[in-house]
């Protein structure tokens, strides 16, 4: 048996924080994981931005609900769907995903959770676990599954390296020089047939 694992943010919809900058003007809302490898770090100074700004989780979830997959996401996330087994490993959190995930037919994802006070206001980030992209590959691998895994990020390259088969979709430049043991697509159609690619060596091996 064959799963798909595929990151969300920057692979099927656009990064949230990035359009939750741009409709702040809080430029240092924009880093990502690009940028931060150091997810913890990143999600403390994005709390604090908040706070600092009177910002609410109410107030992302209005940005949220305005966005939408990214062009030729939702027929790419079908095909896969309708030929393999696909899981979304994310580092978002189920407060910010539902309505993309609605947007997406509602694929089974795995991601983290906010902790908010009564205010409305974030106050700390729930970590289902660290790395747990990668500890989620591992575990499907040790139900006997052959794992194939596409990012864009830093944090997905902990499960493109546990996959039996990993691929970058547009990554920067800066992170491909540093990974260069994954091939690197552009598209979704370029990804679609790595995927396929894949799957097939791997069967043939099995």
């Amino acid at each position: 048996m064959q799963m798909i694992c595929l990151d969300l943010e920057g692979v099927l919809v656009p990064e949230i924080w990035i359009e939750f900058s741009k409709r702040t003007g809080i430029a240092e809302l924009a880093r990502t994981t690009r940028d931060e490898p150091d997810y913890d770090k990143l999600m403390r100074s994005r709390i604090s931005l908040l706070s600092q700004h009177g910002l609410k989780l109410a107030d992302i979830q209005e940005v949220i609900t305005g966005m939408g997959p990214m062009a030729g996401a939702r027929e790419f996330l079908d095909d896969l769907r309708s030929r393999y087994q696909v899981l979304i490993l994310s580092d978002t959190f189920y407060e910010f995903a539902q309505p993309l995930m609605r947007q997406l037919a509602w694929p089974t994802l795995l991601c983290h959770k906010l902790e908010v006070d009564a205010a409305g206001f974030v106050t700390r980030h729930v970590l289902r676990q660290p790395d747990q992209k990668r500890h989620a590959v591992n575990a499907l691998r040790g139900l006997n599954f052959q794992v194939i895994a596409a990012g864009d990020s830093y944090n997905d390259t902990g499960m493109l390296t546990a996959a039996h088969a990993g691929f970058f979709i547009h990554p920067p430049e800066s992170i491909t020089k540093q990974f260069p043991q994954f091939p690197v697509t552009r598209s979704y159609a370029e990804l679609k047939t790595a995927i396929d690619d894949a799957a097939q060596r791997l069967a043939a091996s099995a």
